[in-house]
């Protein structure tokens, strides 16, 4: 079993604002994000998903990588058709998103897998959730994950915080963090040049990056494809591997 309990995912921000819950991270919302995201998500004690925030094509809000016969392969989310400069909580399924084709997908790629039993049902729950705005299937799909992988993190939308929401880049992450009383903000590796430990210093919050280590495991005996989305991971490690992975298989710098 993994070791952590879950208690309470909430969107509710007062429950956030406890003087022990300092340690924040944000995010865009992802579609079966990689390890390397729920990471950072066991990392903090907050983590903020923008649903205000504009939607990129060819990124990995709606599209992730699986394994099939032996290669990389994508998966996504069709949506509708729409202008783009629309935010993500904007974005709404396409109107012929075949659940069932998607996990007929996932199904014949990982079928055998040693973890299949233990995963697939997961997935199910996910893929057959009825909404059908993106914002909101995402949420419901990173919640279910993480209550899966016993990850206690409360995760919020960026949207219900008192910020100046038009800020942009590191002002706008530095007001989410002052917002929250965050004393620390750990971001993903590939925003180094992005953000300056200085200045977040000059407001009181330790900056600090998250760089994942690169583990690897036994897919059905071919040449290791890595960084796939979560469902490979789960598919093919067990429990306790998973949660070593979560809460030792990275550096914070």
């Amino acid at each position: 079993m993994l070791a952590k309990s879950v208690v309470g995912l909430s969107s509710d921000l007062e429950s956030v604002a406890k003087p022990h819950q300092r340690k924040a991270a944000i995010m865009q919302p992802y579609f079966f994000p990689y390890i390397a995201y729920f990471q950072l998500i066991s990392a903090v004690d907050v983590f903020v998903i923008y649903d205000n925030i504009k939607y990129t094509k060819k990124g990995w809000i709606n599209r992730n990588r699986i394994l099939q016969d032996g290669r990389d392969k994508l998966i996504s989310l069709p949506l509708k058709t729409a202008s783009d400069h629309l935010d993500v909580v904007d974005r709404e399924l396409a109107d012929n998103f075949d659940a069932k084709k998607l996990l007929n997908q996932i199904r014949a790629a990982y079928l055998h897998a040693p973890y299949f039993k233990q995963t697939y049902p997961l997935l199910e729950s996910i893929v057959h959730y009825p909404e059908r705005n993106l914002f909101e299937f995402l949420y419901h799909s990173v919640i279910k994950i993480c209550s899966h992988l016993q990850i206690s993190t409360k995760i919020i939308k960026s949207s219900i915080l008192g910020i100046d929401h038009s800020l942009k880049n590191q002002e706008k992450v530095l007001a989410i963090c002052q917002s929250l009383g965050a004393t620390q903000y750990v971001n993903a590796i590939g925003g180094q040049d992005l953000y300056s430990k200085a200045d977040f210093s000059s407001r009181n919050i330790a900056l600090h990056f998250i760089q994942s280590e690169l583990r690897v495991y036994k897919q059905f005996g071919a040449e290791f494809v890595p960084w796939l989305s979560i469902i490979d991971l789960m598919m093919f490690n067990s429990a306790d591997d998973i949660s070593d992975y979560l809460k030792n298989g990275y550096t914070l710098l």
